[in-house]
């Protein structure tokens, strides 16, 4: 009976995230006075959402402030609830170490010449780092915590209990990226000249790691692609791109699905990089996550953003050319989309109709009763660039014919110039 009532212990709603479901670790409240797990928002609101999760109101400010209050009553509710709570819940003896207790771990993490021999130490780190926020930022604010854990990815290994390392050293970093300083500096190590061996152990995550893992490589990733010279780093090494590829391909985890779409997104803005995710086969997946009605509105709106971005190619048009589906799923998608999800199909259809002039893109088009739609987004839509692209759209359908002179010139969306390349 006593494991029963163990079981069926409730947690009270209000300790919940409104995003995860799951008993808030660092709770912080946005304008609209509801309040979110700061991991939770803070990734809500950097994959380019402008609104309120739970209100879905748009937001003048995507400020926050801790909840202090709230804060302390969960912190109250664990520690009173601790003995009866599921082991997820009940704080594990290594979140509760003292200072001195983790500079002790962190100097044997540090003194460990392989991977393996400091596994038990990361452990404890990592259960240390996922209790509350009070513990992550005194980890980033730790000399030398970020390099020293970079270092453990890097040194040699080879035992059975490597990829483990490996997981543990993602997870501890990406727990602990948004205080302050700690991106700079794992852009700093993982971006050195020797940055093959810096990033190889993330790329073996991606490969071999369990899904929460996969996810953190991925978060790591994308925050250290933070200017050009960053991103064409990230970019050379070729295994990034096949390995974030193949996770698109692969799985079906959807957060890990918007996980990698948002690095791709934010890692493409060279051509050579668009042309390689090309070559990879990057334009199939993104059609088929456009084309299924399953398919959640994150998904549809990044894949969106990604097709726009590599149909500023040639082979990008090419690719998409050759895909059956693709021309018809955007017109059925428009007119169901946000501003910038419209703006994007647009973008696209622009490209493959009136740039690269594809007579099998016009009838799909057609059949798809593309110009009643494109019309009416015309009517609606406040960005010039956006409907001069739809008249393009018009009179090219209209005509039949390849091309419009005013397809050629360039316009400036929200996110990119489309150009005739």
């Amino acid at each position: 009976m006593g494991r029963e009532e163990q079981l069926h212990i409730t947690v009270p709603s209000l300790f919940r995230c409104p995003i995860s479901l799951d008993v808030m670790k660092s709770p912080v409240s946005l304008c609209t006075g509801v309040t979110y797990d700061r991991s939770s928002i803070q990734r809500w609101l950097e994959s380019g959402h402008q609104t309120c999760p739970a209100t879905n109101q748009p937001l003048p400010s995507t400020d926050f402030v801790p909840n202090l209050t709230l804060h302390r009553l969960i912190h109250l509710w664990v520690q009173s609830s601790s003995a009866r709570l599921p082991g997820s819940l009940a704080p594990p003896p290594a979140a509760r170490s003292s200072p001195s207790e983790i500079r002790a771990l962190i100097e044997q993490i540090v003194s460990e010449t392989a991977r393996d021999s400091c596994c038990g130490a990361l452990k404890k780190v990592a259960e240390f780092a996922s209790y509350r926020e009070e513990n992550r930022r005194f980890l980033a604010g730790s000399d030398g915590f970020v390099e020293a854990i970079v270092q453990v990815m890097t040194r040699g290994g080879g035992s059975e209990s490597e990829i483990e390392v490996l997981e543990l050293a993602v997870t501890v970093l990406e727990s602990i990226l948004m205080e302050n300083g700690v991106k700079e500096r794992l852009t700093r190590r993982l971006l050195r000249s020797d940055r093959e061996n810096c990033l190889s152990p993330i790329v073996s995550v991606l490969r071999s790691g369990r899904l929460a893992s996969k996810i953190a490589a991925v978060r790591i990733l994308d925050s250290i692609a933070v200017d050009n010279e960053s991103k064409r780093s990230i970019a050379e090494m070729e295994d990034v791109l096949a390995e974030s590829i193949r996770l698109l391909a692969a799985e079906t985890d959807e957060s890990l699905r918007d996980a990698v779409l948002s690095f791709l997104i934010n890692l493409t803005v060279a051509r050579s990089m668009k042309n390689q995710l090309v070559q990879l086969g990057l334009v199939p997946i993104l059609a088929s996550f456009i084309s299924n009605q399953d398919s959640t509105g994150p998904t549809v709106e990044r894949s969106l953003r990604l097709t726009q971005m590599v149909s500023t190619v040639a082979e990008g048009r090419q690719a998409m050319s050759e895909d059956a589906e693709l021309t018809s799923s955007l017109v059925g998608r428009l007119m169901k989309l946000s501003k910038a999800g419209t703006e994007d199909a647009v973008a696209v259809l622009w490209s493959m109709c009136c740039v690269y002039g594809d007579s099998r893109a016009k009838e799909r088009v057609s059949r798809s009763n593309g110009m009643t739609k494109v019309l009416l987004v015309m009517q609606s839509e406040e960005d010039a660039g956006v409907r001069r692209m739809c008249r393009d759209l018009v009179k090219v359908l209209r005509s039949g014919g390849n091309t419009v002179e005013s397809g050629l010139v360039s316009y400036e969306t929200r996110t990119t110039h489309i150009r005739h390349c």
